[in-house]
């Protein structure tokens, strides 16, 4: 089996599950019960908040867990919203974010807000001053992903960090879901209030995630109840979730920092190999993120290709996972100004650490074979 399909999730490494395991049999109190286990828990929960914190070069009241990506992002930027609408109520994001933040910036604008969509160039990219030109006396927060789900753009985060460091009350907050574990992202650097980040894109378990909120940034909770993650986030936290999805992030990123041309090597191989394949397209920016490929093959509907690379126990994805069912074509690849049947047919490959240079090489193989197979069925 080949697993392409790393930004849609990745495999649980089993040193987060076997940490996932004995923390749910040997701490699964309540971490905010009085009695001895519970204190057991509290002190568990209280060590993975140090470590991810440490990970992240921010501070253990910086931490706030959450239960993935989606939330992260909604509670970054409703909460932003909410926080600061006697200030200004115009929220500034870009044509290619994730939908977690598109939904969540639609919903607010039903309920009285302005939100500018600022362009992207062919490759997806965002410039400082493109956000700048956005800005308005009403501004409150600016909504920029760090690497791209569905192409692997990276953003340029820390110019666009610096330029808003001159509009004290713009909040910047940073969708860095793919970028974790992947790509290093400087949080204190880029001058960033607010990070989201997500478990299952690095190994961890589905349903944990972070939002990193600085110190001195105030935001509206989302959640009411018990008051826990200080009362921005009530809610019973997963303990054993948690403590998987450090224990992953931590490998994650040693992973980066041990082997910071693995996954280049992967993505070169791909890259020149696609390119010599008639009627393919790539998408991705040539300086784009290392575990992240985009093509087309015009002509040719993506899910007939995925399920013949499926056949061969091969497995990549159209688009994101949070859209993919839908047979629209990609909403980032149109932003980008990619025609519509280019956009129609896009296929996205994304790998981990798990991968290996004989899998891509092997891939490259069974998909020229499948072309080849396809086009003949075809005329």
């Amino acid at each position: 089996m080949i697993y392409f399909d790393n930004s849609a999730t990745t495999r649980p490494h089993r040193d987060a599950l076997s940490s996932y395991t004995e923390a749910a049999q040997t701490y699964f109190a309540n971490p905010s019960s009085l009695h001895r286990m519970g204190g057991k828990a509290e002190q568990l929960l209280t060590a993975c908040r140090k470590q991810a914190a440490q990970l992240l070069r921010v501070g253990e009241n910086e931490i706030i867990f959450t239960s993935g990506g989606t939330e992260g992002n909604n509670l970054a930027i409703k909460g932003t919203a909410f926080r600061k609408k006697r200030i200004g109520n115009h929220i500034i994001t870009t044509t290619v974010e994730h939908p977690s933040v598109l939904e969540t910036c639609a919903e607010l604008e039903k309920q009285g807000f302005q939100v500018t969509y600022v362009d992207v160039d062919k490759y997806g990219y965002v410039t400082a001053d493109k956000i700048r030109a956005a800005i308005t006396d009403k501004t409150i927060l600016v909504s920029v992903m760090h690497v791209n789900n569905e192409i692997g753009t990276i953003q340029p985060i820390q110019t666009i960090g610096k330029m808003l460091t001159e509009y004290p009350n713009i909040s910047f907050h940073v969708d860095y879901v793919q970028g974790a574990g992947k790509v290093e992202l400087d949080l204190k650097k880029s001058h960033i209030h607010l990070c989201t980040l997500s478990a299952h894109k690095f190994h961890g378990m589905k349903g944990s995630g972070i939002l990193f909120k600085d110190k001195d940034i105030f935001i509206a909770p989302q959640l009411s109840g018990g008051g826990q993650e200080q009362a921005l986030r009530s809610g019973t936290e997963n303990v054993p979730g948690i403590t998987a999805m450090v224990k992953a992030f931590r490998l994650a990123t040693e992973n980066v920092q041990n082997q910071p041309a693995r996954l280049f090597e992967l993505r070169e191989k791909l890259w020149e190999g696609l390119a010599e394949m008639e009627d393919v397209i790539l998408h991705s920016p040539p300086a784009g993120a290392p575990h992240i490929v985009n093509f087309s093959v015009p002509g040719l509907k993506p899910e007939v290709l995925v399920h013949a690379l499926g056949e061969k126990d091969i497995y990549v994805s159209t688009k994101s996972a949070c859209s993919s069912k839908n047979s629209d074509a990609s909403a980032v690849l149109l932003a980008c100004g990619v025609p519509e049947a280019q956009a129609e047919s896009a296929i996205r490959v994304s790998f981990s650490y798990d991968n290996t240079m004989e899998e891509v090489k092997y891939f490259l193989v069974v998909l020229q074979e499948a072309l080849t197979q396809l086009k003949k069925v075809m005329r």
